[in-house]
Parts: structure tokens; sequence; C-alpha cells
């Protein structure tokens, strides 16, 4: 762990790097979700040491007020790049994270942080794609003719993962060789180590049969099932720009995205009649407020087919 984190006076970037080891090692946080809490709490020592005249100690940090703490988030929210309600949430998120580490393992509470309250954010509904363009995707993907056939077979299964089973992109891509064959349930683990069972469709276990039965490497059990062009563990930046290519042939919007797949397979779910518990278990949402989004999606798609159809519309 680096730095001297023995007493109040180490340094507060000292601080901060063991709290991203823990959240990397311990908390098992996705690579990219450290990089984020890393440039928040990082945009936030550099305020302290400007407005402080210093750079912060951990028992400088466990003396910031709720005053300075707020002048930080306006400073954001006015600057030549101001952050949105959202990113201000999120940074402010990032900060009590960090402040938490402080208080619960080198003794340096702030209770006064408690008292400042973040921006008031509406939370987005998703954006799905509708069943034909979802399945379009797939389609494109297993008939690409400028990828050799294996890695057709590789991409539509993965997309076929994301729509059949509603996974994250990290989800799918964590999946391996011993995983395959794929049985009638996968188990999954998702954000913060949650485990669920996902039942699995036949068209799901065919797709990923199909690329194990064309991809050309021999894989130990314990490696990724999905590769890339030259062997190595296939890249979520891959399939983001496979979903980009194949709906840019498609003419779909830049809605259709991988993760609009996830969003897909929830709201197609529940306009056929499944039940929001359910759809949460199968998502891995550790809150049933967040599956809840996809009823105003729902009936959004209810409303436009009323319109469409009705003839006083």
């Amino acid at each position: 762990m680096a730095g001297d984190l023995t007493g109040a006076d180490a340094a507060g970037h000292a601080a901060l790097v063991a709290w991203l080891e823990h959240l990397a090692k311990e908390r098992r946080a996705s690579p990219r979700t450290v990089e984020a809490y890393q440039a928040c709490v990082l945009a936030y020592l550099a305020f302290l040491t400007r407005h402080r005249g210093g750079a912060p100690t951990v028992r400088d940090l466990a003396d910031v007020t709720a005053a300075d703490l707020r002048a930080y988030l306006a400073s954001r929210r006015a600057g030549d790049r101001p952050l949105s309600p959202r990113s201000l949430s999120q940074a402010l998120s990032a900060i009590r994270a960090f402040h938490r580490f402080l208080d619960r393992r080198l003794g340096a509470p702030n209770p006064a942080l408690s008292l400042v309250r973040g921006p008031r954010v509406k939370p987005g509904a998703p954006r799905p794609v509708t069943e034909d363009q979802a399945l379009g995707l797939i389609g494109e993907a297993a008939d690409d003719l400028d990828l050799p056939e294996w890695a057709a077979a590789r991409d539509a299964a993965v997309l076929t993962l994301l729509y059949g089973c509603g996974l994250r992109i990290s989800e799918a891509l964590s999946l391996r060789r011993s995983d395959a064959p794929l049985g009638e349930a996968l188990r999954i683990t998702g954000k913060g180590g949650k485990t669920r069972i996902v039942p699995l469709l036949p068209a799901v276990r065919e797709a990923v049969d199909d690329y194990l039965a064309h991809q050309p490497f021999v894989l130990a059990p314990d490696e990724p099932l999905f590769r890339a062009a030259r062997g190595g563990p296939l890249s979520p930046r891959h399939v983001q720009a496979t979903v980009q290519r194949l709906r840019g042939r498609l003419g779909l919007s830049d809605r259709a995205t991988p993760h609009a797949l996830r969003h897909s397979f929830a709201t197609h779910l529940l306009g056929a009649g499944a039940d929001l518990r359910s759809i949460q278990e199968l998502l891995g949402h550790a809150s049933l407020s967040t599956t809840q989004r996809y009823t105003a999606v729902d009936a959004a798609g209810l409303l436009g087919a009323y319109a469409k159809a009705h003839p006083h519309a």
C-alpha cells in the first residue's frame, strides 16, 4: 500500500491510493469504476490544495467543513466545463465514499460532510431498442461478411447474451471456457459481487454453441470464453464498436448500444407480463426502484401504439 498511513499527518494523496487499492482488491470494483472515482477525488484534493493553501493531510481531510465541500461543488458547477447535476451527484458520492474509508480505516471521521446535499437528479428512463431492431443487430452480426466466420459467430453470441439474458457487457465477457456448452441456467456475478441465476433460452445456447464450433483457439477451462482476433480476451470496446458499425448499416440511431439490448430485455419482458420483482432478480438490481424505471418505458410504448392505432388519434 502506497504512502505512510500510520498517522493523521499522512498525505491525502497516499490515502487516495490506499482507497483505490481497497476498491479494486477488496471491493472488486471494475477498473472503469476505480478510474472514475480516482478522477473525482483527485479533482477534490486539487481544489482543497488551492482552497487551503497546501496539499491536505488525512488530519486536514477530517477537518474539511460542509462550507468547504459546498464551495468545491459550486466551483465544479460554474467552471469553464461545468458539470451536469448528475455528474455533480456522482462526484459527491465518490467524495463521501472516500471519507467513509478515511473514517473506517484511518480513524479520520468527518460527520460535517453529511450535511451537504447534492443536486436533485431526475432519473432518466432507459432507452431500449425494439424487438425487430435487437434481432436485426444480432442477425447482422451473424452474417457479417467482413469478418471470419468464427468472429461473426462470436459477435452474434455476445449480442444474444445481452438481449436474451439481460447481461451487462462485462458479465457476458466474464464467461469462462468451462461455462460452455451452456446449460439451462447461468450463474452470473454482477456489480458489487452480487450473484444471480439467469435462465437461458435455446437461442442463447445455440448462439454460443455456434461460436464454440467455429472458434480456432485451444482454451484452458479457466480462460475467457470470448476471444479477440489474436487470441486475447475480447474487450468491451470491441463490443461497443461492433454495435456502432452494425447500427450504421441498419440505419439505427445512436440509441442502439450494447447496453440498450439489456434495457430491451427488461422492457420486452415487462410488456409481455413479467412482474417487476422477477425482472429485478434477472437484471441483478439491488433496488426495486431501479427496475421500476422500466414501467415508464413500457407505458410510453403503450401510448405510442395507442396513438398509431386508434382511429381518433
